[in-house]
C-alpha cells in the first residue's frame, strides 16, 4: 500500500472491489487519448497503471476555467474547468486526481492490465509539476542506446522492466535476510576504507589527507575481516557487502558490485552447502514460485572438466565429452599418436545434426577454439553414406567402428576432437560445448550444481611462481597437504576445500573452508613466494588473529547482481543495478570519474604526471 496524505491507493492497486468509492490517486500521466472530445488518460505509479476518464463539458456550460493548474480540491469544479486542465496535460506530468471507481463498459475491459476492469471518471485534478519533452518514451520498447538510458537513468527507472528488476532485487534481499536471521546469523558491516592486499584484482586506492603518501584501498571483498569476526566469536555473520575491483568490465562485471557474504564457525563443506541450498530453495519458492529440487548435484573440479570442459557447466544440457584415447592407442594417424605418446588424451564431443548443418559452421567453430590456444579442430561428420572428414583417410575401419559403437552415432551427428593434454583438450571442447548449447532449448529452467576441490595453486608464468587459484586463504585437502609436506606431491597436485555454486552455466558463488592455523597459512604464503616478512606486512592483521584460538571456519560469497540478473532474465547485471557504470567504467548520469580541483590534490600532497 502506498497510502499517504495525498493519495489513498496506488494506481495499480485499484480493483473491481473498490467500485463506488471516491479515492485520491497520484502519479505520472503515461498517455493521453482524445476520442472525439472524450479524454482518456493513463495514470502510472510504481504499482501500475489505471485509466482515467474526462467527459467533455455539457453544451452551453461556460468555459471559464481558472488560470492555474488545478481544477477541484475542496470545491467541485465545473466540467469545463476540469476538461480544460486535463486537456493541457502532457506525458510525465505528475498529478493528483480524485474520482469514483466504476466498472468499465462491457467490451472495453483490458485483460492485459491488472486494473483493466475499472476506470476513474475524474472529479478533481491538480497538476503537481510539469515535464520537459522526454529524450525517450517511458515504455519497455524504448529504442535508444544504453548510454542515453543511463544518462537519464531517473527516467529509465520509471519503465516497468527496470522497476520490476529493482523490486525483484528488494525481494531477494529481504528473503535472504529472513532466511539467514532464522539460522542465527548476525548482519555486520565491515570497513570500506581498508588496507591494500593482493586478492586477485587491481585495487581502487583512496589517498589519505591525514597520512600523506599513504592510501586506503576499497575492499575487493571483506575476506580478512569476516575471518576475524569468526576469531571474535560471532560464529555466524553476513552482510550485503560492497566489493570494488579495478578490472576490465563486461556484462557480468562492474567496478563496484554487491555480494551476499557469509561466514560460519565450526563447519565443514557440507554445512555451508546445506545452508546455501536451503536459502536458494526458499528464495526461488518465495520470489519466483519455483520448486528447486535438493540436494544440488555435486562434482569435483576434475570431474566437471573431464565431462564438460568447464568449471561452470550448464547442466540443463546433457552433452558430455568422452575420452576416446583407448580407441586410438595404436592409431596410424600421426597427430593423435604423438599426443598420446606425450601422455595426452583424445577427447570427443558429439553433436547432432540440428547444430552442425554446414562446413561454414565447422570453420567458425574451428576459429573459435584456435583463439583459445588450440592448434586446430579435427572433426568427423556422419552421413547416410558414412563418415566424412579430411582425417577419415588416416583412420582405420576398426577405429571408426569403435567410435560409432562407443558414442552411439547416428546419421547427421558430428564429432569434434580435442587432442592435447587431458585438461587442455577438455577445455577446448568445453568452449565448443558452451557455444553449441546456446542454440539448444534447455531441458529445465533452473539447474544448480556445486563444483568443489579446485587446485589450491596455479603457476603464474609471468611472475614465475605459484599463486592462489581462487584466494590465498583457502584450506588444502588434508591428505594432499600432508603429501606435499612429505615431498610426495607437486604443488599442482594439491586440491583445496574451494567450492563454487553454479546456476545455468554462471558462477553464482564462490567460497571455501579457510586456514584457521597460522602455521598452515604461512606455509601457503611461502609457496606463493612471500617471505615471512612480506606475509606479515600484507596479511598481518589476519595472521596475528589466527594465533588466538581461531576456530575452524568457512563461508561463501554469492554475487547478488548475478543472481538477480538470472532471475530477471537479463543478460547484463547493469540492468539490475540502480545506477550502473558503462563498460568503460563511466557513470553517464553523474559523469564520474571527473577531474578534481587542484586545491584538493594539494591537500592530499598529490601531483599528477599525465
Amino acid at each position: 500500500m502506498l497510502e499517504t496524505s495525498l493519495r489513498e491507493l496506488g494506481c495499480g492497486e485499484v480493483r473491481i472491489s473498490h467500485e463506488g468509492k471516491s479515492l485520491y490517486f497520484c502519479g505520472w500521466i503515461h498517455s493521453r487519448r482524445d476520442h472525439g472530445g472524450l479524454l482518456f488518460l493513463d495514470l502510472r505509479d510504481r504499482t501500475g497503471m489505471v485509466q482515467l476518464v474526462v467527459n467533455p463539458p455539457p453544451a452551453g456550460e461556460a468555459e471559464s476555467a481558472p488560470s492555474g493548474r488545478s481544477a477541484g480540491g475542496g470545491v467541485n469544479p465545473s466540467q469545463a474547468e476540469l476538461f480544460k486542465v486535463a486537456d493541457s496535460l502532457r506525458s510525465e506530468f505528475p498529478v493528483r486526481v480524485r474520482g469514483t471507481v466504476r466498472k468499465r463498459p462491457q467490451g472495453t475491459e483490458n485483460k492485459n492490465l491488472a486494473t483493466g476492469e475499472v476506470e476513474i471518471p475524474l472529479e478533481s485534478l491538480e497538476i503537481l509539476n510539469t515535464s520537459k519533452t522526454l529524450p525517450f518514451e517511458v515504455t519497455d520498447f524504448v529504442n535508444v542506446s544504453e548510454e542515453v538510458r543511463l544518462k537519464y537513468r531517473y527516467l529509465d527507472l520509471r519503465r516497468s522492466k527496470p522497476l520490476y528488476n529493482l523490486q525483484l532485487r528488494h525481494q531477494v534481499a529481504q528473503t535472504v535476510r529472513e532466511t539467514l536471521n532464522s539460522h542465527g546469523f548476525l548482519e555486520v558491516e565491515t570497513p570500506l576504507l581498508t588496507k591494500s592486499t593482493p586478492e586477485g584484482a587491481r585495487d581502487f586506492l583512496v589517498p589519505s589527507r591525514l597520512s600523506p603518501g599513504c592510501f586506503y584501498a576499497l575492499p575487493q571483498s571483506p575476506q580478512m575481516f569476516k575471518q576475524i569476526l569468526m576469531v571474535s566469536g560471532l560464529e555466524r555473520y553476513y552482510q550485503f557487502a560492497r566489493a570494488f575491483r579495478d578490472e576490465d568490465l563486461r556484462s557480468d562485471r562492474q567496478p563496484e558490485h554487491t555480494q551476499i557474504d557469509l561466514e560460519m564457525s565450526y563447519v565443514q563443506e557440507k554445512d555451508v552447502h546445506d545452508l546455501v541450498e536451503g536459502m536458494m530453495v526458499e528464495l526461488f519458492k518465495k520470489v519466483m514460485g519455483v520448486d528447486i529440487p535438493r540436494p544440488f548435484p555435486s562434482f569435483t573440479f576434475n570431474e566437471v572438466m573431464r565431462k564438460y570442459g568447464s568449471d561452470k557447466p550448464d547442466l540443463r544440457h546433457e552433452m558430455e565429452i568422452t575420452d576416446c584415447s583407448e580407441i586410438f592407442k595404436e592409431t596410424g594417424f600421426k597427430v593423435f599418436g604423438e599426443v598420446l605418446k606425450k601422455g595426452g588424451a583424445i577427447q570427443v564431443l558429439k553433436t547432432n545434426g540440428e547444430l552442425i548443418q554446414s562446413r561454414q559452421e565447422i570453420d567458425r567453430l574451428t576459429e573459435l577454439v584456435v583463439k583459445q590456444g588450440a592448434k586446430g579442430l579435427a572433426w568427423i561428420q556422419w552421413k547416410d553414406q558414412g563418415p566424412e572428414s579430411p582425417i577419415v583417410k588416416f583412420l582405420s575401419e576398426k577405429e571408426l567402428n569403435f567410435l560409432k559403437q562407443k558414442l552411439s552415432i547416428c546419421s547427421g551427428d558430428t564429432l569434434f576432437f580435442g587432442a592435447a593434454d587431458s585438461l587442455k583438450a577438455a577445455q577446448h571442447l568445453g568452449v565448443l560445448r558452451r557455444e553449441l548449447t546456446q542454440k539448444l532449448k534447455p531441458s529445465r529452467a533452473w539447474q544448480f550444481l556445486w563444483v568443489k576441490h579446485f587446485p589450491l595453486l596455479e603457476w603464474d608464468e609471468e611472475l614465475k611462481r605459484w599463486t592462489f587459484t581462487h584466494n590465498p586463504f583457502t584450506a588444502p585437502l588434508d591428505e594432499d597437504w600432508k603429501k606435499l609436506m612429505r615431498g610426495e606431491y607437486r604443488e599442482d597436485q594439491v586440491l583445496s576445500h574451494q567450492y563454487d555454486l553454479v546456476l545455468n552455466g554462471v558462477e553464482l558463488a564462490s567460497g571455501s573452508i579457510r586456514n584457521h592455523q597460522r602455521g598452515v597459512q604461512e606455509k601457503i604464503f611461502l609457496l606463493m613466494g612471500y617471505s615471512k616478512e612480506d606475509a606479515q606486512k600484507k596479511f598481518g592483521l589476519l595472521l596475528d588473529a589466527l594465533e588466538y584460538g581461531a576456530p575452524p571456519h568457512g563461508g561463501i560469497a554469492l554475487g547478488c547482481d548475478r543472481l538477480v540478473a538470472l532471475m530477471a532474465g537479463e543478460e547484463s547485471i547493469r540492468e539490475v543495478i540502480a545506477f550502473p557504470k558503462t563498460q568503460k567504467g563511466i557513470c553517464p548520469l553523474s559523469e564520474a570519474p571527473t577531474t578534481v580541483d587542484p586545491k584538493q590534490l594539494k591537500e592530499l600532497k598529490i601531483k599528477l604526471d599525465l
